[in-house]
This record gives structure tokens, C-alpha cells and sequence, in this order.
């Protein structure tokens, strides 16, 4: 009996660090709820996990991060090892634009399960304003070379937008070879990425972007951006860094008191945007204006 008694002990002190969820199914049913119904489902179920887990990612769909820093924090109190929440909160600290702790928990994360897709792109996205492109496109090709069975819809169609980014990045930068061949991976990853996710905000912002920043002999297009852009802000009128392009665009236009309006509200929404501070800082590290009309 006693014997038995340490075993269940054991059981019941380790148990939490056994448990796993279908964490791709409850990503792509977290982008498809609504916060009251994900609130409701947590009262209705009495706080079963996998309910608690879609309410973090509904708060990050909706970018009400410190809500869903306190959901993973709280959870991962009580199951100290689940990947899952590791990256939940890491992307939340991520978010926050607490950097530092964010990477700790990813590379806990990474470590523990280095194919954990939601990781390796919030991992991607540090690595992007840390100005490690080559860094950002080998994690975006990584989630890529996944397959998209293996990764739900959102992040996988936001691997090809950040593989995008990242590959303009290193043609805005390099030289004339760069300008070539990343620069030709720009655009072709993007309309993968609209296949996929037509409605998708990332995605969105992605195109809008290339319009935006292209030269014209490449494509680029200020009307499209535009259009593009307000499509975004349709879907997710809260995505601060989508403001930001609309802002640099007015400035392209010299309409003065659209810029300032936009920019305003990109910075009310996240005062710590690294695209907003960027741009008004005059660094411009990740470029401010696009190419003449």
C-alpha cells in the first residue's frame, strides 16, 4: 500500500507536466471567436485549461496583451512545463515590449519542443527589430518547411509575411545581388501568404507595406498600399504598426494632419511600437517612405 501511495503521489505532483493539448486546433478556434464567447466558455467549463489557453489568444488577437500576460502567467503557475504557456506568456512579454524575458521563455520553449511553430515565429519577430534578418527568415523557413499541417493557419501564413519581410529587409540593405534575389522573394511570399489567409491582418499590413516602400520599377504603389492598409485596419482597427505605414504615407503626400493624426494613434495604442519610434526618431531603420510618386 504504501508503495502505491508514492505512486499516486508522484503521479498527481507530476501530472501537470504530462498534460498536452491539441494546441493547433485551439489556435485556429481562438481566431475564430469572439472575447465574450471565450470568456463565457471559460465560466461555463469552470476554467478548464484548454479553454483558459483560447483566452489568452483571443486577448493577443485583439491585442489586449497584459490581459493575456496574466491568463498564461496564471496558468503556467500551475503547469510549470507546458510549452504551450511558455510561449503564451513569452509572446505576451514580446508584446509588452519586454524583450529580455520574452527570449528567456521562448528558448526555454524552443528547447523543450525546438518545432513549436508559435515560438519559433515570436522568436522570429524579436530577431526582425533586433535587425537579424537572416535570423528572422531561417525561423520563418523553418515554420515554412513544416507544412501546413503541422501549423495552424494564422502562424503559418505569418511565416511567409515575416519570411517577406525579412527578405526586403536584406535587399533594402545589401547590395545589388541582394536587391535581386531577396528582393524578388518579397512579393511572391506575400501572395502565399494571401492564399492562405486572405483576411489575415499580418498579411494585410504585409502587402500594404510593399506597395508602400517598393520603388515603382518594383512594383511598388501608393494607392495599393493604401488600399491595403485600410483593409487591415478593417479587420483589426487596433494594429498600432499598420498606423505607422498610413502615417508615413500622409507624410509622402504632405498631408501634415493625417500624418500626425495617424501617427498619434499608433502611439496611443502601443506607446512602445518599434515602427512608431523609429519613424519619428528620423532612424528609420526599417525604412520611413517609399519610393517617389
Amino acid at each position: 500500500m504504501k508503495k502505491i501511495f508514492i505512486l499516486l503521489l508522484t503521479l498527481f505532483t507530476y501530472l501537470p507536466a504530462l498534460y498536452s493539448m491539441d494546441w493547433k486546433a485551439l489556435h485556429n478556434k481562438a481566431d475564430a471567436l469572439t472575447l465574450s464567447a471565450a470568456q463565457d466558455a471559460v465560466a461555463r467549463n469552470q476554467g478548464l485549461l484548454e479553454d483558459q489557453y483560447v483566452l489568452g489568444l483571443v486577448y493577443l488577437n485583439l491585442h489586449q496583451d497584459r490581459a493575456a500576460y496574466h491568463v498564461f502567467a496564471a496558468l503556467l503557475d500551475k503547469y510549470p512545463n507546458m510549452v504551450e504557456l511558455k510561449w503564451g506568456l513569452a509572446e505576451s512579454c514580446r508584446r509588452l515590449h519586454d524583450t529580455d524575458k520574452a527570449e528567456s521563455f521562448l528558448s526555454e520553449a524552443i528547447k523543450q519542443d525546438p518545432g513549436f511553430s508559435p515560438a519559433l515565429i515570436s522568436l522570429a519577430y524579436i530577431k526582425y527589430f533586433k535587425m537579424d534578418f537572416t535570423g528572422s527568415v531561417r525561423l520563418a523557413s523553418k515554420v515554412i518547411q513544416q507544412g501546413q499541417d503541422k501549423v495552424d493557419l494564422s502562424n503559418y501564413a505569418r511565416a511567409y509575411a515575416m519570411y517577406a519581410g525579412s527578405k526586403g529587409m536584406l535587399a533594402h540593405y545589401g547590395g545589388i545581388f541582394s536587391k535581386a534575389i531577396d528582393g524578388l522573394a518579397v512579393k511572391t511570399n506575400l501572395n502565399k501568404a494571401q492564399k492562405l489567409q486572405p483576411d489575415s491582418p499580418a498579411v494585410l499590413f504585409g502587402l500594404g507595406s510593399y506597395y508602400l516602400l517598393a520603388p515603382v520599377i518594383a512594383g511598388g504603389n501608393k494607392d495599393k498600399a493604401e488600399e491595403y492598409l485600410n483593409k487591415a485596419l478593417v479587420v483589426d482597427p487596433s494594429f498600432a504598426d499598420v498606423y505607422v505605414r498610413l502615417a508615413q504615407l500622409a507624410k509622402i503626400r504632405g498631408e501634415k494632419e493625417k500624418y500626425n493624426s495617424y501617427m498619434n494613434k499608433a502611439l496611443e495604442l502601443d506607446p512602445g511600437n518599434e515602427l512608431a519610434l523609429d519613424t519619428t526618431s528620423g532612424r528609420c531603420k526599417f525604412i520611413c517612405t517609399g519610393g517617389e510618386e
